[in-house]
């Protein structure tokens, strides 16, 4: 999606506090104008991550950084100001109301239980919502071949549903996908599909699984096994399943962390084969299907599509 005609003053207008909530994140205390949470950029038990509301602006006391919601958008996604703006025009198509100068009352932060805190899935169904299809259509990814893997899923979080796109792992929780929120029911886990090949192709991501299938639409797909990761944190706990293999075909992400876990494999075995260069300077297979794709990049968000929250 090109973000040459949304702006970043009107980026920098969406409520931090709405988006940071649409990401999971519930503030621990309010001061006034002050919203104190968690940090989202690491594991800690006291809040040191502020927004003020009527600033908009956050600052985060454990890394000494701070700024507005586009450079809180960089450093939470890691990725670029155009990436960035991308991702906010997306959020915006579904929040229109959520913007500074249309803010209702401050109110009290409610008050959650430790379950209500945690995603919690309600059901899942063949994947038919047109935010959801619009999202696969941005993605380049055929909804005959999303249906084959993912579901629809109703979740809750924070007391309110929503819907995403939903990747079932191996012991039964789901990674969650929509235009703005990224997170994952638990157990986490990673998916193995076994093919009963005497090779595996391994990827961090369902998204990145899906662009390699819909890259070989048409072409003799490679015979060969898929573990989708779900998290690069569980490559070490999968080195047995991997190298059970004749041939272990990594597609990491070409990120610093994605490049580094690359490097430690093929240290390790000669089973193991770089297949990143086939995404080229791009960060993943999704990226890359996406710019191999340019009808599709031009696309907008469109004014009927609704907030992916049940109502």
């Amino acid at each position: 999606m090109a973000t040459s005609d949304f702006p970043i003053a009107e980026a920098k207008r969406i409520d931090m506090v709405d988006y940071l909530a649409s990401l999971g994140y519930q503030p621990q205390k309010i001061q006034s104008q002050d919203y104190w949470y968690l940090s989202p950029f690491r594991e800690e038990n006291t809040a040191s991550f502020k927004v003020n509301r009527r600033l908009n602006l956050f600052y985060d006391f454990g890394i000494g950084q701070g700024g507005s919601i586009v450079d809180f958008g960089m450093l939470f996604h890691h990725c670029t100001i155009p990436e960035v703006l991308e991702k906010l025009q997306s959020f915006l198509s579904f929040h229109r109301h959520q913007v500074i100068s249309q803010l209702p009352p401050v109110e009290p932060a409610p008050q959650f239980s430790s379950e209500e805190k945690k995603i919690r899935v309600i059901r899942d169904t063949p994947i038919a919502s047109p935010a959801l299809l619009y999202y696969l259509e941005l993605r380049c990814i055929p909804l005959q071949l999303a249906r084959q893997f993912c579901r629809e899923v109703r979740y809750s979080l924070y007391g309110k549903d929503y819907y995403a796109i939903g990747f079932k792992n191996d012991a039964g929780g789901y990674e969650l996908r929509n235009p703005y929120f990224k997170g994952s029911s638990s157990p986490k886990a990673t998916t193995f599909i076994d093919n009963g090949a005497s090779e595996v192709s391994v990827y961090e991501g369902f998204f990145s699984f899906l662009s390699f299938l819909t890259n070989h639409q048409g072409n003799n797909l490679p015979v060969t096994n898929y573990l989708v990761l779900n998290s690069l944190s569980f490559f070490k706990k999968s080195r047995e399943l991997m190298e059970g293999h004749q041939t272990i075909h990594l597609y990491l992400d070409r990120d610093k962390a994605g490049i580094a876990q690359t490097h430690q494999a093929l240290a390790l075995d000669k089973k193991y084969r770089d297949c990143s260069y086939t995404y080229g300077n791009y960060k993943d297979l999704n990226q890359f299907l996406i710019h191999s794709n340019p009808a599709e990049t031009n696309k907008r968000p469109q004014d009927n599509l609704k907030k992916l929250r049940p109502g």
